[in-house]
């Protein structure tokens, strides 16, 4: 049995903010996947709060280019805040770093 804990949870803060906590790994990252898909399909700003995750590995990090390719495909501004250290050092070693580390706002042209 998993641990409560250790569950993903993409919580709305109204405004087109989000806060995501838990522990992003292979087993709960498609299920975060699958609630923002709803949640962020009438939004045209994301803001994504990621201090409230606790551990993570390559999986988060996909989670967060999925999610930056699905707001380039809609033409929707979205931006990642307090990522943690180990979704970083991946992107660092990855060279995707770039895209993570700033707003991303999506040209609408």
């Amino acid at each position: 049995m998993r641990d409560t804990l250790s569950r993903a949870k993409l919580e709305s803060l109204g405004g087109g903010r989000f806060r995501v906590s838990g522990v992003l790994d292979a087993t709960t990252v498609g299920d975060v996947l699958k609630q923002s898909k709803d949640r962020f399909s009438n939004l045209d700003r994301l803001a994504i709060d990621l201090a409230g995750v606790s551990d993570s590995d390559s999986s988060g990090l996909a989670l967060l280019l999925e999610w930056l390719r699905l707001a380039k495909e809609s033409k929707r501004e979205i931006s990642f805040v307090n990522v943690p250290g180990q979704i970083s050092a991946l992107a660092r070693i990855s060279e995707v770093e770039d895209l993570l580390s700033a707003s991303t706002a999506v040209a609408t042209s």
